[in-house]
């Protein structure tokens, strides 16, 4: 069992990764609030409980650039004290950026914080791995501040219109891919000063921002599933529609009768998937899981439900209540966990459409209570 905390768990890349230790049964997360870094007997304790710590604290962007690098030399400074204060013999990992090498103030001080971490590993005998990392993007991150990926899918969910200002080709990585890879070097014990992490697509912003476009058009304005030409398309729309807001959902069918009865068009999609339905009895509850990479909808067409969703680490639950009268439907975004429920007299009816087929080696499903 290792005892891992994460500085900056609030972050984009620290919420990701504390999340997914949480699915470790090899994993007992020690959990880090910011203001350690201002109390010197808070850190220390943090630190002493720790056999991994993954340093990912660090400010992004300011508008005064020494003001950045003098706060996240700061702050791997605290660290180094406290680390030597106790003792530790925890393995340590900073997440640095291929920005090293640029003519930035951000870059300078990721450089120089990984310099001093192995200044520290030779002065103390101890276990560091220098992570050099590509730009990171998935969902939930911050727009205008972790990603222009953020940005874009931000402003094309809320109708804006992003702009491309300096198109370059750019390295790219999605969260998910790095924070499986930090999980294998921390199970593995890979101690090195320079672990460059590859990078999952090299793409101009332009084209970047042109497929996201299209993921606007086809899903959110026509209610069509994508192409996913590749991996990375399938990166990039989980990223797109958890910017999306809870107000989207639910979206209704268009109901068609005639003489025969009634017909309603549940899916549209440009790629392959699985189609399902099941019946539910009165009362029973389905689901209660989420998946990391799944693209699922939930559509009532009998009955009456109750779709309850909850992302996973925080409280909130959104509710949604569907009827067969009015058939409609709720898609389950990535790291969501979801249920339904029939709440009315009659049996239940609904259709489900995921992306994939279902694979028993590797189902992608993760059971926690909404």
């Amino acid at each position: 069992m290792k005892k891992v905390g994460i500085t900056g768990q609030s972050g984009f890349i620290g919420t990701h990764l504390y999340n997914y230790l949480g699915i470790k049964e090899n994993v007992e997360r020690i959990s880090f609030k910011d203001e350690y870094f201002t109390d010197q007997d808070l850190l220390d304790n943090f630190v002493s409980q720790c056999d991994v710590i993954v340093h990912l604290a660090a400010m992004n962007r300011h508008n005064d650039p020494q003001v950045l690098f003098d706060t996240n030399i700061e702050l791997v400074n605290k660290l180094i004290e406290s680390l030597e204060r106790t003792n530790s013999k925890a393995h340590v990992l900073i997440s640095s950026s291929s920005q090293e090498s640029r003519d930035n103030e951000y870059g300078r001080s990721k450089k120089k914080a990984r310099e001093m971490l192995i200044e520290w590993s030779k002065r103390n005998k101890g276990k560091f791995t220098g992570l050099v990392i590509p730009n990171v993007f998935g969902p939930f991150g911050n727009p205008f501040y972790n990603s222009f990926i953020a940005t874009f899918s931000h402003l094309l969910a809320t109708g804006g219109e992003p702009q491309v200002e300096v198109d370059a080709k750019v390295d790219l990585i999605y969260v998910l891919d790095l924070i499986q890879k930090i999980y294998e070097i921390i199970k593995n014990k890979e101690y090195k000063d320079e672990y460059r992490i590859a990078p999952i697509a090299s793409v101009k912003v332009t084209e970047v921002l042109v497929r996201l476009s299209e993921f606007d058009t086809q899903y959110k304005q026509q209610g069509i599933f994508p192409n996913f030409k590749n991996y990375f398309d399938l990166c990039l729309f989980n990223t797109y529609r958890s910017y999306l807001s809870n107000d989207y959902f639910p979206r209704k069918y268009v109901l068609q009768t005639d003489e025969r009865g009634s017909f309603v068009e549940t899916v549209k999609s440009l790629d392959k998937g699985q189609f399902s339905f099941s019946t539910t009895k009165p009362g029973i509850t389905r689901g209660n899981h989420y998946h990391l990479r799944k693209v699922e909808r939930f559509a009532v067409i009998k009955g009456e439900a109750l779709i309850q969703l909850r992302k996973i680490g925080t409280e909130e639950v959104i509710n949604y209540k569907l009827s067969g009268d009015n058939p409609g439907y709720v898609d389950m975004p990535v790291w969501y966990s979801h249920n339904i429920t029939n709440i009315g007299d009659e049996e239940l009816v609904t259709l489900f459409w995921i992306n994939e087929f279902y694979d028993p080696e590797d189902p992608d499903t993760f059971f926690e209570e909404v």
